[in-house]
């Protein structure tokens, strides 16, 4: 049995372990603080030199950062929970961190980006649904990894320990990008800001699941990632009774209700595809009030950037006109955004060379045509225009649910195939000479 092997059986259980840990514990974006807590005390004890808070990533590049008061509760809910100095270091909601280990010898440096916040969603409670039945649902109500951000993290501190423990062995250097706030293309611009990804040769990144395939399938690369744009759209007018001086009244709540349902009526673009959602409308204060108050959040997409901005002219056009028919104001928050990504073709034939010795990995498929956004793209990018190459993969799993269901899970089994498709990357192209 080779050493590699091994190590892949000694870390398995570990591996689900983590899982369930991060699981058990999710925490929204850029409020992670926890979640990057419990990585960091991982990869400090295997020798990883780490950059945290501000020294990981652009404080002025993050999208939708919580509000100064929900940090500031989060912050004191869990100040108990680890040393003040890491505490300090991601105040403010500075979260996630980079981890480097440098070989010290001449080589490729490779990059791995692994996304760890949660979703805003109530989890499922019952025996259906494997984590309730294990005991490792969410104990944060209103919160849950439901989108496998938890298995991403124990991916990456999984092959963090095999690097450490095989060092002798690698050449070159190897950034690990424990991004915060994926979810609503909120962390990687901030990451990427920051310069990490400027020296790369290659860069990896990947999800659990996005489709349906059996375990030990890999999809070395995809296609179909769309630009995107996400925004909250504040209307405010005019309160008044709505018996005695309707006359007086501003109404928002019709106004947020009319741009909800015509942003639906923009043209579809003829050069790709283009997207539009309404994913939240809240308006109103009693049934006897005109309303003074509406809000929404949405979100634009389009294959090119050029759709997408298009899609989004048209939505700004949309909710200024609704706004100028009920008399009332309109504010228009960005608060995140993706771009197009596009994989090297090279990258292709790098993971199916290196993988095809594994026991795991049972069928490797070139391209797996997605259509959802990714923040990875930033950083994919950036790679990209310095002259390195870049790849996002897919890990197959039965899933029980779709992502961003509360029912979501996937097969644990995963883990074990995701973690030796990176570990067989590493070992074959980049073993010291």
């Amino acid at each position: 049995m080779s050493i590699h092997h091994e190590f892949i059986q000694d870390i398995q259980p570990k591996l689900v372990e983590w899982r369930r840990q991060f699981h058990r514990n999710p925490e929204l974006g850029f409020m992670e603080y926890e979640t990057t807590y419990a990585i960091g005390k991982e990869l400090e004890a295997l020798g990883f030199t780490l950059y945290i808070g501000r020294d990981a990533l652009k404080s002025t590049s993050r999208y939708g950062v919580p509000s100064s008061k929900e940090i500031q509760q989060h912050e004191a809910n869990i100040s108990s929970s680890m040393e003040e100095e890491w505490l300090n270091k991601m105040k403010g909601g500075h979260t996630g961190l980079v981890a480097v280990w440098n070989t010290g010898r001449t080589g490729d440096h490779l990059a791995f980006r692994f996304d760890i916040d949660a979703l805003p969603i109530k989890e499922k409670a019952d025996d259906q649904h494997l984590p309730y039945k294990k005991g490792f649902h969410s104990q944060n109500q209103g919160v849950m990894h439901a989108c496998g951000h938890d298995g991403h993290t124990a991916i990456g501190l999984g092959l963090a320990h095999f690097i450490a423990s095989h060092s002798s062995e690698l050449n070159g250097k190897f950034t690990f990008l424990f991004q915060p706030a994926e979810e609503g293309g909120r962390g990687a611009k901030a990451m990427t800001d920051k310069g990490w990804l400027y020296e790369v040769d290659y860069f990896y990144s990947g999800h659990i699941g996005i489709q349906d395939l059996p375990v030990g399938t890999v999809a070395a690369s995809t296609k179909g990632f769309l630009a995107s744009s996400k925004w909250n759209v504040t209307f405010k007018g005019q309160s008044s009774h709505a018996g005695m001086k309707p006359e007086d009244g501003r109404n928002a709540l019709l106004a947020a209700a009319t741009a909800a349902t015509q942003l639906y009526t923009i043209p579809r673009h003829s050069e790709g595809v283009s997207r539009i959602n309404v994913g939240k409308l809240s308006a109103g204060n009693g049934r006897n009030i005109i309303s003074d108050y509406g809000y929404l959040e949405l979100e634009t997409r389009g294959e090119t950037k050029s759709i997408n901005d298009y899609m989004q002219e048209q939505a700004r056009r949309m909710i200024r006109s609704s706004a100028d028919m009920h008399n009332v104001d309109a504010t228009i928050d960005f608060v995140g955004e993706t771009e197009p990504m596009i994989c090297d073709d090279e990258m292709i034939s790098i993971v199916k060379e290196t993988c095809q010795s594994s026991s795991n990995i049972m069928h490797i498929i070139n391209i797996a045509n997605v259509s959802g956004s990714e923040d990875a793209s930033f950083m994919m990018n950036a790679v990209q225009s310095h002259g390195g190459k870049a790849t996002y993969m897919l890990f197959g799993t039965k899933l029980s649910d779709n992502h961003h269901s509360p029912a979501f899970d996937y097969e644990e089994e995963v883990l074990t195939v995701a973690l030796d498709t990176y570990i067989h990357i590493v070992k074959g192209g980049h073993l010291f000479e």
